[in-house]
């Protein structure tokens, strides 16, 4: 897991601080482990906090930006008020009719062949997204352990280590590989609905709405009768919902099952051994998943049987060419863009992975792409884009315990073509970013430079173990949270509560939004004086004024007491004497600079005090 990833997880949990919405979420998740049944969902989802929660999850998400079929993005959401942004979630759910969803396709990897993505409008996204939030707590609650695809703090990483840890400590060498043909086009909407009814989610005014989305018209196309469209929000959690009940099926074959005497773990474990059950486990990432067996047998009996679950239970086909067993102590099973077989080191036998063919070949196109991009223009911007790109993939396939070696094949297949490529723009000398001396510092490798920038070795990667998850960790419980970040200190909860509850009328989405992220990133202080802010003593100041271009973006925002920031817009000799005789207790020479360089930005003279 990459820091970025770690940063990105924390700060949604953030923002349900921020917005006051965590302790509701807790509480679906310990209801919905009880059992509860709950009726009245709508009244969370339209709760004024969580629809601008919704709204702060999904403004920075890359995706954000993208238009839907009515030509509106985040910016179009950004420059409404609060209040307005919240009465027109209300108002859309009270008889919701989706706008067309935009289709557009996406080349498969290694082919020519595309996947189809529906892009929802910005405002069904929105909505989306307030009703994930308040259905993910519920579903995490009922979601099996080993299910790892789209899920809070889980990772590709982990289903390959629960792999691994199945074949190298429970030897279980047969793997049944299962592709289900064209899952996210192919589910049952009826039936989708059926399930979420059975995980207790039984608000029938959120069923009628959810219905009218996955039903919602494809623009050029029509109306699907199936399907959950890639690219809406809420399609990730839906497809784990259709799917966990598969998960739960073969997990009660053996892993789950339940005797009717007690027993302790080992004795239960030995009894099972016993009788006539097959041992299987199931590690599913979205619609790829492995079943890990101890015989040919078993493994030939559960593809079997899970093939004619999946048709029966949930009219879902297998593709016959690419479902199969595979005995991995010969052969490699792929997942996830790795390759696994079992080999022989010393007297044990232990899983060898590798990154996969497929992979491999999509990586060294990647590669030559970005140097063509380098070629074409050799500046700092596209070597950037080159160097975090090849850091992206050490990042991703460090985990493969041969994955030095695949980068070293894939440095030497592509060597010639970046000699040859950058021999007219390359340099003798140049700067190492902190990211390469912190990540390729102790290679010794040649260096390549291009705008006076060193390019990240392709063969510099170091492998890594990967680790199983940990089931104490949850966004949910405040245990499981405290293993990931800890919870907001150093701030004054009753001035936060006041940002989040009193937006500033005739102020944007965007800048109420940044205006509580502000505060807790500045600790809750000036940051001129460094004098806590007060609910009736603080000002949220604009670096650059809109009227000269700024704009409401949390860098050019900054909290500052009031009679600071009185003094920051000052003009006239007078105002400027008044205030900085009632702030001479704040102003130092160091808070004399900061506030000089804010006065510059708006357009006025420093000042000098003797």
């Amino acid at each position: 897991m990459t820091v970025k990833l770690k940063k990105f997880k924390k700060k949604l949990l953030r923002n349900n601080e921020y917005y006051d919405f965590q302790e509701i979420q807790d509480n679906l998740y310990k209801q919905s482990k009880d059992n509860m049944k709950f009726k009245n969902l709508m009244e969370l989802i339209t709760d004024d906090r969580n629809i601008l929660l919704a709204y702060r999850n999904i403004k920075r998400n890359k995706g954000s930006k993208t238009p839907g079929t009515n030509f509106n993005n985040i910016l179009k959401i950004a420059d409404t008020e609060p209040k307005y942004l919240i009465e027109y979630v209300k108002e859309r759910l009270k008889d919701y009719k989706p706008e067309p969803v935009r289709r557009i396709e996406i080349p498969k990897d290694g082919g020519t062949a595309t996947r189809p993505l529906g892009i929802p409008c910005i405002e069904d996204r929105l909505i989306q997204q307030c009703i994930k939030q308040v259905l993910e707590p519920i579903c995490e609650a009922k979601f099996h352990a080993h299910n790892y695809g789209f899920r809070p703090n889980r990772s590709t990483h982990h289903a390959i280590s629960r792999m691994t840890f199945l074949a190298n400590r429970a030897h279980l060498h047969y793997v049944v590989d299962i592709d289900i043909k064209g899952f996210f086009d192919n589910v049952n909407h009826g039936k989708l609905l059926k399930q979420m009814w059975s995980l207790g989610i039984q608000d029938k005014s959120l069923l009628t709405i959810i219905s009218k989305m996955l039903k919602a018209e494809i623009d050029g196309i029509g109306i699907p009768q199936k399907g959950t469209p890639q690219g809406g929000i809420l399609s990730p959690l839906l497809s784990n919902i259709v799917l966990n009940e598969l998960d739960w099926w073969i997990s009660n074959q053996w892993e789950t099952f339940e005797p009717r005497h007690k027993y302790t773990s080992y004795n239960k474990f030995s009894a099972l051994k016993s009788s006539k059950l097959k041992q299987m486990f199931i590690v599913r990432y979205a619609d790829d998943f492995k079943l890990m067996c101890r015989d040919y047998e078993t493994a030939q009996k559960a593809l079997i049987a899970v093939k004619n679950w999946l048709k029966e239970r949930l009219d879902l086909d297998i593709s016959p060419e690419k479902s199969k067993v595979i005995n991995i102590r010969k052969n490699y099973s792929n997942f996830l863009g790795f390759k696994l077989k079992i080999i022989k080191k010393g007297k044990k036998k232990v899983i060898k992975s590798n990154i996969n063919d497929k992979a491999t070949k999509k990586i060294i196109k990647g590669i030559l792409e970005r140097i063509k991009e380098i070629k074409k223009s050799p500046t700092v911007a596209t070597v950037n884009r080159y160097n975090a790109s090849i850091l992206g993939l050490h990042n991703y396939y460090r985990y493969a315990t041969y994955a030095n070696i695949d980068f070293s094949k894939i440095a030497f297949l592509v060597s010639k073509n970046l000699y040859n490529s950058t021999k007219r723009i390359r340099g003798k000398t140049g700067n190492k970013s902190k990211a390469y001396i912190n990540y390729y510092g102790k290679y010794n490798l040649k260096i390549v430079y291009i705008a006076s920038i060193a390019l990240f070795p392709i063969a510099g990667i170091k492998t890594k173990n990967a680790m199983n998850f940990s089931r104490n960790i949850c966004n949910f419980t405040k245990e499981g949270r405290e293993l990931i970040h800890d919870n907001l200190k150093g701030v004054n909860h009753n001035a936060l509560k006041y940002i989040m509850e009193n937006p500033i009328q005739g102020e944007t989405t965007e800048y109420n939004d940044n205006r509580v992220s502000l505060y807790v990133g500045q600790n809750g202080k000036c940051s001129v004086t460094g004098e806590p802010l007060l609910i009736n003593n603080m000002d949220s100041h604009h670096k650059i004024p809109r009227e000269l271009g700024g704009k409401d973006e949390y860098a050019n925002l900054t909290f500052v007491i009031c009679g600071i920031h009185k003094l920051i817009h000052a003009i006239t000799k007078k105002t400027i004497l008044n205030y900085i005789n009632k702030m001479q207790k704040f102003i130092n020479e160091s808070s004399l600079i900061k506030i000089n360089k804010l006065r510059k930005l708006v357009g006025n003279c420093e000042l000098y005090i003797s």
